[in-house]
């Protein structure tokens, strides 16, 4: 159920809303934070969700000015209104003054934060600070209430600075681009020496002592790695310490180079005559990185030149991403269903993770075609969330092409009468076709709860139901639909299934199709896309 959060802003009284938050959606949900600010006047009383169920209270007000609920003290304060580039250093810095500070719990995407202070007195005087005065957070003010939690519930039971762990668990939120050990040393090793680096699911960085894992988590924990992209959320890892068997792209022990590229098990292996590959073949698979977002120079989290070791024993990664791949914006899609599998199909898939210009079936080798993508970072991520998954009952096998672009040849009708090639370049369908419009997009894998939007209002579940019933697709077995504006033209929500097979089957059949109804000039397209929850 969807609820505006509304702020009363001291300074001049008006009931503002700088931004749209959600009851019963997880705070990590991308229709959670899909939703622009709005700026618009309201006289009720409402609840925010922050992240793992915390529900925040934001003050509304009556007709009559009074408010119309009062909400205990806690000593956890819901922060609000805050800048896209703020950091926990930030909070920490503008908000130590109030008392010390046990716990920050940063919300990016939302541009929120929780903080836990030691005492609830603490939290007194900065909820009352907020009320009377502007408080600036990294040079915006922001906007303070108390949260009816009173403690912030902790990732891990290790999720403590003085209980002595070393390794940080980074989760990187909207990965645009490939994240390595390169760009992660290159990240944090500013902050403090980076001696191990295991990148899985979740991404752990063992620092070298408990005083740089706090200021790597300080300095780091809501920062942008690129530019709108790829944000870092910072907890304390359980494990103590991180194991590396060799060095290469997803793991590094910089105090052991004699691991790098040695493969476990393999024993000596039989020497190159020419090399490891010919001289106009590059490692560098993606090109160079973008560039880094620096951190001031003035940064106190930064280490200072007697901090740095005069003799650094520690060897920088020279690969890039993905050994053995040349750089290609082309993938190669294989394990096809052949009579349920066409070119829009794969086009509703592939379309989550980058814009797809071409898609062409290859006659030569049946079940398999090749998808021209925007760009080699879009390649990636489909490689990353597609490979390997079931679809019609046959598993996809996603990989990077050696062809550089899909040309147009050999086309021929396929078995459910469609053709081999199609060309998507103009299709307004694709989500990345600017900066703006591809940050929207929350790079989710594979699950089997879809978000659908952009359906008419008297669209009803039963008639959802029908639609995946008419295509030959399996039916979903829960349905929610998000409260929307009267004025709203369209509706959205989630759906469901039993399995994650069958989420995926739906999606690739019905994303974009076309919705009519009666009396209507133009038809509503329905879209869909994997949604963060794992049930409703």
């Amino acid at each position: 159920m969807k609820r505006k959060a509304d702020v009363l802003d001291p300074q001049s009284q008006k009931l503002t809303v700088p931004d749209t938050a959600f009851i019963g959606l997880k705070a990590d949900h991308p229709e959670y934070s899909s939703h622009r600010t709005e700026r618009e006047q309201f006289q009720r009383l409402y609840l925010a969700e922050g992240p793992k169920g915390h529900i925040c209270w934001v003050k509304g007000r009556q007709d009559n000015g009074d408010d119309s609920h009062r909400i205990a003290p806690s000593p956890v304060v819901h922060v609000r209104g805050l800048c896209e580039s703020v950091v926990e250093a930030d909070l920490v810095e503008a908000l130590e003054k109030f008392g010390t500070i046990c716990y920050v719990m940063m919300m990016p995407f939302k541009r929120q934060a929780l903080v836990e202070f030691e005492g609830v007195e603490s939290a007194d005087k900065c909820v009352a600070c907020g009320t009377k005065e502007a408080v600036y957070i990294a040079g915006q003010q922001a906007f303070f209430n108390y949260s009816t939690s009173k403690r912030i519930t902790r990732p891990t039971n290790s999720d403590n600075p003085n209980s002595g762990n070393k390794v940080l668990l980074l989760s990187i939120q909207n990965p645009l681009y490939p994240i390595t050990t390169e760009v992660l040393y290159t990240v944090c090793n500013p902050i403090g020496n980076v001696l191990r680096i295991v990148i899985f699911k979740r991404n752990g960085i063992q620092a070298m002592s408990v005083q740089s894992a706090q200021k790597a988590k300080a300095a780091l924990n809501g920062a942008d790695i690129y530019a709108g992209c790829c944000t870092l959320k910072i907890e304390y890892a359980r494990p103590t310490r991180l194991n590396v068997i060799r060095n290469d792209n997803d793991s590094w022990d910089y105090t052991k180079p004699y691991l790098a590229r040695r493969e476990r098990g393999k024993g000596r292996q039989r020497q190159a005559i020419l090399g490891e590959h010919p001289s106009a073949y590059s490692d560098n698979g993606y090109g160079p990185h973008c560039p880094l977002l620096p951190l001031p120079g003035n940064n106190r989290y930064k280490m200072s030149s007697h901090d740095i070791p005069e003799v650094v024993a520690y060897p920088l990664p020279q690969t890039s991403s993905y050994l053995g791949h040349s750089s290609s914006s082309v993938a190669m899609v294989s394990g096809l269903h052949p009579t349920k599998m066409n070119c829009t199909r794969i086009f509703n898939l592939f379309c989550l993770y980058g814009n797809i210009e071409k898609v062409k079936f290859m006659k030569s080798v049946p079940g398999t075609a090749l998808v021209e993508m925007g760009d080699e970072y879009a390649v990636d991520r489909a490689i990353t969330h597609l490979n390997s998954i079931k679809v019609f009952g046959k598993r996809l096998n996603v990989c990077v092409s050696k062809q550089h672009a899909v040309i147009p040849s050999q086309v021929f009708e396929l078995e459910d009468g469609t053709s081999s090639y199609k060309d998507f370049a103009m299709t307004r369908n694709n989500r990345f076709t600017s900066a703006g419009q591809a940050s929207k997009n929350i790079i989710q894998p594979p699950s089997c709860v879809l978000h659908f939007y952009n359906v008419p209002p008297c669209v009803t579940e039963d008639e959802l139901q029908r639609l995946c019933t008419e295509h030959d697709v399996p039916g979903f077995i829960k349905f929610k639909v998000f409260d929307a504006k009267p004025s709203s033209k369209t509706i959205s929500g989630l759906l469901e299934f039993d399995t994650k097979t069958n989420a995926v089957e739906v999606l690739t059949v019905l994303n974009h199709y076309q919705i009519r109804i009666p009396n209507g000039s133009n038809p509503y397209t329905l879209k869909l896309c994997f949604s963060t929850s794992s049930h409703l």
